[in-house]
């Protein structure tokens, strides 16, 4: 599972000019699922989406000036947004491949599962349509754009 997380001030997707989610600050984040996806992906993927401090610590203390809080602690919103293209093969020609995302029928109750978890958490989620042609717009904040990958959730940290 891969994700982009966005720190925004505000985000909204439209589908054939009809909007289909929208939020205030909170995080953007587009979400690719790969074919061997499952349970385990879906709770770190969420959990950690939910848990990273992307956010300024509270006004007139020390961590005020850094990252020091998460969307749960803000009380932030999420705007959930399905992306295959996350796993683009480029390493060949000009026209990327897509056959490391999952299909939709794995893909998408995986997205679904992670939105699910993460309403579970008590955050607001909103999301764009599965497999239809999005629009999305967004204030990006900071600019902060974190990359998650589950397949590196086990890998050592250098030290």
């Amino acid at each position: 599972m891969r994700a982009v997380i966005q720190r925004v001030l505000r985000a909204r997707v439209t589908v054939a000019g009809a909007e289909t989610g929208a939020i205030e600050a909170g995080l953007l984040v587009y979400l690719g699922i790969a074919p061997d996806d499952g349970p385990a992906e879906v709770d770190w993927c969420a959990r950690k989406i939910a848990e990273m401090r992307l956010f300024a610590g509270e006004p007139g203390t020390e961590a005020a000036e850094r990252p020091d809080r998460s969307v749960e602690d803000i009380g932030g919103a999420v705007l959930l947004v399905s992306q295959f293209t996350l796993y683009a093969d480029t390493r060949r020609g000009r026209r990327p491949a897509f056959t490391e995302a999952a299909g939709p029928e794995i893909a998408a109750p995986l997205v679904e599962a992670v939105r699910d978890a993460l309403r579970s958490r008590g955050l607001q989620v909103e999301e764009g349509r599965f497999g239809a042609h999005m629009v999305v717009e967004s204030a990006n904040d900071g600019p902060v754009t974190i990359i998650l990958d589950s397949a590196d959730r086990d890998r050592p940290r250098r030290g």
